[in-house]
């Protein structure tokens, strides 16, 4: 088996209070959760309550990955979910661990790859038993950490414009 590169930062704790950029991509990139609108498209409503000026439109199974990453945020008092977008064949956002959240004082706080891996996990799940047994997720996940108030500003227009610029995106096909 071939050496992998390191997705983590050596020697980094992944639970600590801290603001994490995640990208997440469906395995060879195919295009399972909706679609862009393009031209004329570009200006009807969109599903995402979180950013009505998103122009992507999600279907049976962009509505889960959207609907499994707010399971998320409320099954762990202890992360804060910002910026967030479902594309066609990824998703991106921005989870705060703060462990100053945490309802109780003795509880474990996961790691980044642990909340990745519940989110995952769960919205596969759902999506398989929608009927797409094929559906799966690409291993492992991109992850930065943000460091200072510009990159976060930077970062969230990122996301919040990503649809805008889809058919530039590294993930287009």
């Amino acid at each position: 088996m071939k050496n992998r590169k390191r997705n983590r930062m050596l020697e980094f704790d992944y639970s600590s209070d801290n603001l994490y950029f995640v990208t997440i991509c469906v395995q060879d990139r195919i295009c399972y959760f909706g679609n862009v609108g393009t031209g004329r498209d570009l200006s009807v409503p969109i599903d995402n309550p979180n950013n009505p000026n998103q122009k992507m439109r999600l279907n049976e199974f962009g509505k889960i990955a959207h609907g499994q990453w707010e399971w998320l945020g409320n099954q762990y008092s202890y992360i804060v979910l910002h910026s967030f977008i479902v594309m066609p064949n990824h998703v991106h956002g921005i989870i705060e661990i703060n462990s100053n959240l945490g309802k109780d004082n003795f509880i474990k706080i996961k790691s980044l790859s642990e909340l990745i891996g519940a989110y995952k996990t769960t919205s596969s799940k759902q999506i398989h038993l929608l009927g797409n047994d094929k559906f799966a997720w690409q291993r492992s996940f991109y992850d930065h950490i943000i460091r200072d108030e510009a990159a976060y500003e930077r970062i969230c227009n990122y996301i919040d414009t990503n649809a805008e610029k889809w058919i530039d995106d590294t993930f287009y096909e």
